[in-house]
């Protein structure tokens, strides 16, 4: 658990380090007053993140007007520059906001905005965020088990270079006996083209002490299509010529190619109270060796607070006509995250 302890230790500081400037302003149809930086409209609800009470969702219909002095992309389907980066939102009459987009400010509906979040233009000087989720589950009765999970995803972007890592570790033992136990590392570089294109170097190493393929190291690159990466979440599409070598445990080793395909999908829902995703790999080797394998995951987090949620996935192992057998396992995970 040590490990877990110091990924936990190490995103709360990361989190608490964070300072953010408080100078929008949201009045309520009842009269009431809340002021902190508005994030995010979508679902119905705005999130607006205070000093007081962290991000707090409030219903978009009872939201009287707001103001604020940062931009944002605001999606309002009465407005001819529908998607587009507003400068700033000003104080109007009840149900109304001023948008401040160009030389002449227009006054709108609120119910005809659908969707509102910070853009994310294509160079950042900075932007760094990560989950980490553990997941645990301790039997004692006439068969004693001990399992526990820790998974650990980051991504930084600096100008058109954006890093990825991860490591996940699986230990489980029955009766004092270990019957898994293993570790993977992964890093991606990407390097962005143009808004959506990117290209891709990947190099994963899995380390496994209980089954026959001990080692595995990966080596890939190839093209990559961001179709949207947002405050709502993001997908990508990637596709890759890997170098495999598998190391086995009685010192034998094998040597081949593959093709894949991976995907990353992550959405938020009901004002980022939610949290869908969706990673994965599909793959086949160029020489036959199996039909195709499938390295996926699908999930669900529920926010607690800004930084800490719920979390409950299923992993899939899966590789068809494989020479030396086949694989199909299914993993069910219920834990806790820390996110930033």
């Amino acid at each position: 658990m040590s490990l877990s302890r110091t990924l936990f230790c190490a995103a709360v500081c990361a989190a608490s380090s964070i300072s953010y400037s408080y100078a929008d302003t949201v009045w309520l149809k009842n009269g009431d007053r809340l002021t902190g930086e508005v994030t995010l409209l979508d679902g119905g609800k705005l999130m607006i993140k205070t000093e007081y009470g962290g991000s707090i969702p409030v219903d978009w219909g009872k939201v009287a007007t707001l103001e604020t002095d940062k931009e944002l992309l605001v999606k309002n389907g009465d407005h001819p520059g529908s998607g587009e980066v507003t400068k700033t939102l000003g104080k109007a009459d009840e149900g109304k906001v001023v948008l401040h987009n160009g030389a002449e400010p227009q006054t709108v509906e609120l119910a005809s905005i659908s969707q509102i979040m910070r853009p994310r233009p294509l160079v950042q000087d900075f932007l760094w965020k990560g989950n980490v989720d553990v997941a645990l589950d301790y039997k004692r009765a006439d068969t004693d088990t001990d399992d526990y999970n820790v998974k650990f995803m980051t991504e930084a972007r600096h100008g058109l270079w954006r890093h990825n890592g991860n490591l996940d570790y699986n230990r489980e033992s029955t009766d004092t006996v270990t019957t898994t136990d293993n570790y993977t590392l992964g890093y991606a570089l990407d390097r962005f083209i143009t808004e959506q294109w990117f290209w891709q170097g990947r190099a994963d190493y899995k380390r496994d002490k209980i089954e026959d393929v001990a080692k595995q190291r990966t080596l890939g690159t190839g093209p990559g299509y961001q179709f949207w990466d947002n405050e709502l979440g993001a997908f990508s599409l990637t596709g890759l010529v890997n170098q495999n070598k598998y190391e086995f445990s009685n010192g034998e080793a094998s040597n081949f190619y593959s093709v894949a395909g991976k995907w990353k999908y992550n959405r938020f829902l009901v004002g980022k109270t939610f949290e869908f995703f969706t990673n994965g790999e599909l793959g086949r080797p160029l020489d036959n060796t199996a039909d195709y394998s499938l390295d996926a995951e699908a999930g669900l987090r529920y926010k607690v607070t800004d930084w800490a949620s719920l979390n409950m996935r299923a992993e899939r192992d899966l590789v068809k006509g494989g020479s030396d057998g086949e694989l199909d396992e299914t993993r069910y995970l219920i834990g806790f995250g820390v996110g930033w």
